[in-house]
């Protein structure tokens, strides 16, 4: 388990930020400041809402301004489908 997390962050950093839209719990927990729980809360929300860009990722609960700031440059978002 551990070397399949390192494994994740490992291409993230060397393939591009994380996918809010398709990133699993684990990919999301690379952000700063994501945990499990807010990982879940990004995944429950994207079943209901496709996001549209990264700055929505704010309408889930327990996600603000500062986080979104911080991640930034981490997080992309494609096309749901």
């Amino acid at each position: 388990m551990r070397t399949l997390v390192l494994l994740i962050i490992g291409c993230i950093v060397l393939f591009g930020a994380v996918d809010i839209n398709h990133a699993r719990t684990k990919e999301l927990m690379t952000l700063d400041g994501i945990g499990k729980k807010k990982a879940r809360a990004i995944m429950s929300y994207r079943r209901k809402h496709c996001f549209e860009s990264i700055e929505e990722i704010v309408k889930v609960k327990g996600i603000g301004e500062k986080l979104l700031e911080r991640n930034r440059g981490k997080m992309t978002v494609k096309e749901c489908g």
